[in-house]
């Protein structure tokens, strides 16, 4: 039995499912998280994350000061053997904990880095790993100036958001300058972080999007696979937004495919200087090879560690525990030769009425895991927080799982009532 500390929590996915996975492995965490009500489930009773917790600590944990004095606190009272998070708001304050209490962790600034887009893209450059063309703008005069030099069609992200929220692909100034304001004017994150309101611009990267799930120990890393992503752009005003809309596990490609998409991912975690923890690197294979989309230091989101899991045994989840433990993660038993899943997507704005074949999926032993939309719920197209459900299959013996996947949810009807709706944030 170990006793951890975790530092805030996503309320959906991993935010879910880690906490039973603590529990029934015999381990306690202490939850220290600045507002305990938001850790509510729909109807109001405790989120996982709140309900198993062996304690709740309220401390500011946006304020540097008040988390290591809150977490030297607890460490002075109980052993703590380790710090973790499945948020990646919080992902340098895990860092900065695990280092003042001499715990397993990456360096605190190696993982400011690898959150901010932006600063990514500045170390691989000066390490010369090849690169997208990018530059970052913090006023609409730098980023008119930077598309010109860049040219059209721009990629325009936030530096420091997730789940592909304010990402925008744009076509021409008109479209910039939607994105632009888009990705600049949110003044603070959904967990109430300031933010640096600056627009990192890209030039397109053509060619299939991969993500790469890897695990880094003692500088060490070592590939559990590749993610193959189908990745949806939806239109909106001022340019397209990128929702990804299913996964397969593992990537059908060519072992110099593989290879080659894997060296690249390990020379960008050595440039950012990344020698612990588990990370999901996007990447798409040009035409002059791989190139980086997103540097992500933590599992990966969108059903990806389940999929990982299915084929190779290796619960993503459970190689955070290992790791914040000072442990080298072990595989279970492996299900499944293919694992895939397709999430279900508002095709426009308006409310639920009704979702017509959902029986079906609970009566195919193919499907592993399904979620559909209940009648009444707001939808709108938009980032990947705005997926209504999904369908989630595994092939025990060969390589069909995404065939299946996607079958099964286009078998689906939903019937949506178009109404004008305001964006959602995601907590």
């Amino acid at each position: 039995m170990a006793d951890l500390l975790m530092i805030e929590s996503w309320l959906q996915s991993t935010g879910l499912m880690l906490p039973p996975l603590l529990h029934e492995g015999g381990h306690r965490y202490v939850l220290v998280t600045r507002d305990p009500d938001l850790y509510r489930l729909p109807g109001g009773e405790p989120h996982p994350v709140l309900a198993l917790a062996a304690e709740v600590v309220v401390a500011e944990t946006n304020d540097a000061a008040a988390l290591l004095a809150a977490a030297r606190a607890v460490a002075a009272r109980r052993r703590i053997d380790g710090v973790l998070t499945t948020c990646d708001y919080y992902l340098p304050a895990v860092a900065l904990v695990a280092e003042d209490l001499g715990l397993p962790g990456a360096p605190a600034d190696v993982l400011r880095t690898a959150t901010r887009k932006h600063l990514v893209r500045q170390v691989l450059a000066a390490a010369g790993v090849p690169d997208v063309p990018f530059a970052v703008a913090a006023t609409w005069d730098q980023a008119h100036k930077a598309a010109a030099d860049l040219g059209y069609p721009l990629v325009v992200k936030p530096v420091d958001m997730n789940s592909g929220t304010g990402v925008r692909k744009v076509a021409d100034e008109a479209g910039l300058a939607v994105a632009f304001a888009e990705a600049t004017a949110p003044e603070r994150n959904t967990r109430d972080q300031p933010l640096e309101r600056l627009a990192l611009l890209e030039r397109v990267l053509e060619g299939p999007e991969y993500s790469v799930e890897s695990v880094t120990r003692d500088g060490v890393t070592r590939v559990l696979g590749i993610t193959a992503k189908s990745v949806a752009e939806p239109g909106v005003e001022g340019g397209s937004g990128f929702v990804e809309s299913g996964h397969l596990f593992p990537a059908p490609l060519a072992p110099d495919e593989r290879d080659a998409i894997e060296r690249h991912v390990v020379r960008v975690l050595r440039a950012v200087g990344l020698t612990h923890g588990i990370s999901h690197t996007e990447v798409r294979v040009t035409a002059g090879g791989p190139r980086l989309i997103e540097l992500n230091p933590r599992q990966g989101g969108g059903y990806i560690f389940e999929l990982v899991r299915l084929v190779t045994g290796f619960n993503p989840l459970q190689v955070l525990v290992d790791l914040a433990l000072g442990r080298e993660p072990v595989p279970g038993p492996a299900v499944a030769a293919s694992a895939a899943v397709t999430f279900l997507l508002p095709a426009s704005d308006g409310v639920v009425r009704e979702v017509r074949g959902a029986q079906r999926l609970a009566d195919d032993d193919r499907v592993l895991s399904h979620e559909t939309p209940s009648a009444g719920r707001v939808v709108r197209p938009g980032d990947n927080n705005e997926r209504i459900g999904h369908v989630l299959v595994g092939d025990p013996t060969g390589q069909q799982a995404k065939t299946w996947s996607d079958a099964l949810a286009s078998s689906l009807d939903i019937v949506v009532v178009g109404v004008t709706v305001a964006a959602k944030t995601d907590a």
